[in-house]
């Protein structure tokens, strides 16, 4: 039975998490370290074609490399009895696509705390240069406690080195949520990663994806020429800001999106902290506001409010003493002045009566 046996005599396989068009994914155990992890095996197809293998040994170790608390850690991979396979950290949960799948609808408060986590993992990943390439909420796994982690990285930049005879059928595995520059055969980039973030974004808000189609090729048409629909019509009652902010990292041209997930990210968080700050009550509170606008975010839409100047009450004038306005150095000079002068009175009567004697 294929889920008893063991992987390089070390990874014993127990029960199976997952399969699709590309892998199956198996909770095992780590017989050397004693410790549950999960093993990705894939389709034994793949390793009739050398290039792939190498591009995923290089991309394997380039994800090894990762150690972020979002992003599922990468412990081994190899290649033993025809199977092509990569260890990593076993997550207790499920995917991000399933919650959707059970929910329908997130609200802002519920989506963008995943959201953000999953920028937080991909931006470290942009920061050491790497590009996911593959973001779907199928590669998002969801913990109990709400922690989430990015999985998948490199797999699908080897995948894309598989000969052209099978790359449609690989590369297209999600293709609605592949950004408009992948979905042409372009290079990705962080923008990329950005773009299917918001995709991501659009679907737990709305329950429902920007673009869906039944081929590849015409969803690759949506994502090149079609304006997505706004938030507006599905939530409305959404933000004005929110929208905004779904409508650039949506953006065609990858240049007019955030350059990264960070980037994203820190956006997210200083809305989500907008909106959950609470009001002003009091005019102490009022008080402690600086003036000073918050720098916006290159690109990002600026909000203007009416804004009301709340004055301090008036003190009156206080009243001068008559004693306020007098010039104390003044009248010690004039005193001085005075002594000076007048001490000089007997010296110039003494200086007369020399040059005067009186007559006797």
């Amino acid at each position: 039975m294929e889920d008893r046996q063991r992987l390089n005599n070390r990874y014993q396989l127990l029960e199976t998490l997952g399969r699709g068009g590309m892998a199956r994914v198996y909770r095992a155990r780590d017989l050397m370290l004693e410790r549950y992890v999960a093993v990705k095996i894939l389709r034994e197809d793949h390793l009739l074609d050398p290039t792939f293998q190498d591009r995923f040994r290089l991309e394997a170790r380039a994800a090894a490399n990762l150690s972020h608390p979002n992003i599922v850690t990468v412990h081994d991979f190899g290649l033993d009895d025809g199977k092509l396979f990569i260890v990593m950290e076993y997550v207790p949960g499920t995917d991000l696509k399933t919650l959707i799948q059970r929910r329908g609808r997130f609200t802002p408060e519920e989506a963008l705390p995943l959201v953000i986590q999953a920028c937080a993992g991909i931006g470290y990943a942009h920061r050491a240069g790497l590009v996911h390439c593959d973001v779907k909420p199928q590669n998002m796994l969801v913990t109990p406690d709400q922690r989430l982690k990015v999985a998948d990285f490199g797999i699908s930049r080897a995948l894309a080195s598989i000969r052209p005879g099978e790359r449609t059928d690989v590369v297209w595995g999600s293709p609605q949520y592949f950004s408009p520059e992948q979905a042409s055969g372009a290079v990705p980039s962080p923008a990329s990663d950005v773009y299917s973030l918001g995709v991501v974004l659009y679907e737990m808000l709305t329950g429902s994806l920007p673009f869906d189609a039944t081929t590849a090729t015409k969803l690759a048409r949506l994502h090149l020429a079609v304006t997505p629909p706004p938030l507006g019509e599905a939530l409305p009652d959404a933000s004005p800001a929110l929208e905004q902010i779904l409508i650039k990292v949506l953006s065609k041209e990858p240049s007019a999106r955030y350059r990264t997930a960070d980037q994203f990210g820190r956006v997210l968080q200083t809305f989500g902290n907008a909106r959950t700050a609470p009001p002003l009550t009091s005019t102490t509170e009022m008080a402690s506001v600086t003036a000073a606008p918050a720098q916006p975010e290159p690109g990002a839409q600026r909000a203007t409010h009416p804004r009301t100047i709340i004055e301090p009450p008036a003190q009156p004038e206080p009243v001068a003493s008559p004693s306020a306005n007098i010039d104390w150095a003044a009248v010690g000079l004039g005193l001085l002045a005075l002594l000076a002068v007048g001490g000089l009175v007997p010296f110039w009567v003494w200086v007369y009566f020399v040059y005067n004697p009186p007559i006797r």
